[in-house]
């Protein structure tokens, strides 16, 4: 038996997503999946399943769900402000939503893309062994007003909660050498390093673009480079030196040169800025960041240690009469 999550209002830029689809590149297909995939492992942690199930990526805002059955969800990702029938409740959290309620997710306050997962994932079509909507190559779509999402029924969950690390805001963002970074002059890669860069506002899930009121970054004859196989994290440079990270839906093969690429465990410190923010770039060892790499399941394992029970504040609670506190009565006179 299934329930379903009803997409009563959908955001402007809401998907479906998980992990993508890796080793497909040689066919034209990015690897796609979440934005910002620590985020993914988050929400996994919190309802204690694998990162790969599907969640609802929001881009901004939110949207308004209604439930159909009992269920679990968990809100991680960007901090946007949530409630469920009109009461607040935490995000970075899981929580019991019971049939017939109603999820209320608005604006983002901090960072850009928020996650909504159910226990179980949502359950829509599998293309290419992923549920994740990939826009640019035409494989699923927007969520809109009215999308029906199958979920498995959770009648019976605690929620809790989960402390996560600080990524938005901007910050120092790490990267590793490439097939063509030794193009650019050492003074070039040292003032790209020094550079203070500002988060624009051209950004989606194909690439964000970072401006800065330095010099332009350029290499010698780059107008001759050959077009060859780029991936997610890349650091390209256009004709013009302006710097853009690749992100999750980028193109598979490109002509501008790419003086790096960023460190998976730095992507979602890139996914979450927002316009203004300002990001150093740092260049490391490629043994200092494979040292450093854990894969999703990984993450997800040491995450669900930290995993801790949500306790509400009485003084908040509009239900509170419906719980038993005692569970018995006596009159006093009992024998001791």
């Amino acid at each position: 038996m299934s329930g379903a999550l009803i997409v009563d209002r959908a955001g402007p830029a809401m998907t479906i997503q998980d992990l993508g689809r890796p080793g497909l590149l040689h066919m034209g297909v990015p690897r796609g999946g979440a934005a910002d995939r620590l985020a993914l492992c988050e929400n996994a942690a919190l309802l204690a399943q694998s990162p790969n199930c599907a969640v609802v990526e929001m881009a901004g805002y939110g949207g308004v769900f209604r439930a159909t059955c009992d269920m679990a969800v968990a809100l991680t990702g960007a901090i946007m402000r949530a409630d469920i029938d009109g009461q607040p409740v935490n995000w970075n959290a899981a929580h019991q939503m019971h049939s017939g309620q109603i999820l209320t997710i608005g604006a983002a306050t901090q960072g850009v893309y928020g996650y909504l997962g159910v226990k179980g994932g949502f359950q829509t079509p599998v293309m290419l062994g992923s549920r994740a909507a990939q826009l640019t190559c035409n494989i699923g779509g927007l969520l809109q007003s009215g999308d029906t999402l199958e979920v498995m029924p959770a009648t019976s969950f605690n929620a809790c909660k989960l402390d996560v690390s600080a990524r938005f805001g901007g910050s120092e963002v790490r990267y590793i050498a490439g097939p063509q970074t030794d193009l650019f002059s050492p003074d070039t890669q040292k003032s790209f390093q020094e550079t203070i860069f500002v988060r624009d506002a051209a950004a989606n899930r194909q690439g964000v673009k970072f401006g800065s009121s330095g010099a332009q970054f350029a290499t010698d004859g780059q107008l001759a480079l050959l077009s060859d196989a780029i991936t997610v994290g890349d650091i390209q440079l256009t004709g013009n030196g302006v710097p853009y990270v690749l992100m999750p839906e980028c193109q598979t093969i490109g002509g501008y040169p790419r003086i790096g690429t960023v460190i998976p465990q730095d992507m979602p410190i890139v996914a979450q800025s927002a316009v203004g923010d300002k990001v150093t770039f740092r260049q490391i060892t490629l043994e200092d960041a494979v040292a450093s790499y854990e894969n999703e399941q990984a993450i997800t394992r040491s995450l669900t240690a930290r995993v801790t029970p949500l306790v509400r504040d009485p003084a908040k609670m509009t239900d509170l009469l419906s719980y038993q506190l005692i569970s018995g009565m006596v009159t006093g006179w009992e024998d001791a």
